[in-house]
Formats: structure tokens, sequence, C-alpha cells
């Protein structure tokens, strides 16, 4: 089971779907959400603040992430999630939770080594069994 995961949606519903989906399965202890990739990085920001404060605080292990939201999509995020700044949580693994399965987006993915899977929405208990069989060890 993992310790956090983070949702980054820009639907309530999804948010809300996908924490009980994930609660259910005893998938991960504790589920965080942002409604964009802006709220995600400020939300990666904090815990860098309270490291440098020798705060200990718990990492998402895997994100959820959709591509198409307001402020900030998924695409940005992913660009500067995955730059120097946030070298201290690139452990996370991102799965690309998208309505769209666009042939060009799949592309784009490729690029991405921290992305491990590209699901379409909505998220489901056979999705979960999949991947924790596919990020266990």
């Amino acid at each position: 089971m993992l310790e956090q995961i983070l949702c980054i949606d820009d639907d309530p519903i999804t948010l809300m779907l996908c924490k009980k989906v994930i609660s259910k399965s005893c998938f991960s202890n504790e589920v965080i959400t942002a409604q964009n990739g802006e709220e995600a990085l400020h939300h990666f920001n904090i815990l860098k603040y309270n490291n440098s404060k020798n705060t200990i605080n718990k990492k998402p292990e895997l994100i959820f992430l959709d591509l198409n939201m307001p402020v900030m999509g998924g695409w940005e995020f992913l660009d500067h999630f995955t730059s120097s700044d946030y070298t201290e949580f690139n452990k996370a693994k991102v799965i690309v939770l998208s309505s769209t399965i666009d042939p060009e987006d799949l592309a784009k993915a490729k690029k991405y080594p921290i992305i491990i899977d590209f699901l379409s929405k909505p998220i489901t208990q056979p999705m979960l069994e999949y991947l924790k069989k596919k990020i266990e060890p």
C-alpha cells in the first residue's frame, strides 16, 4: 500500500471519485488533491520549505494527473515538476488520467520518464489492481 497519492484535476467530482475508489481499494493510506498544476506545485513548495526546517512530511509516491485544466495544465505542471527545482520529489511516479486519449498526448507522455502510464478516466478498482502490479517491485 502506498503512503500518499496526489490527485490533480480541476473537476471536484473526479477528485471525490478518486478518493473514494482509492480508499475502498486500500491502495493508499492518504489521498491529497489539487485542482490544477499550480496548486500542486504550491503543495510541493510547502513541502520543500518544511523540509528546509527539518520538518518531516510525507511526499506523494504517486500522482494522478489530468492534462486539461485551467490556470496550469498537466503538461506545464510536468515541465516544472521535472525541472531541477523539484528533484527531491522525483521518486513520485505519474499516471496521466485523461478523458481523451489523443495520440499526440500519448506520444508526448513518452518523453517524460516519470510517467508510467496513460489511462482513461474515470479511475476504477480494476485500474488500481493493474497499477498495483505495475508499481510493486
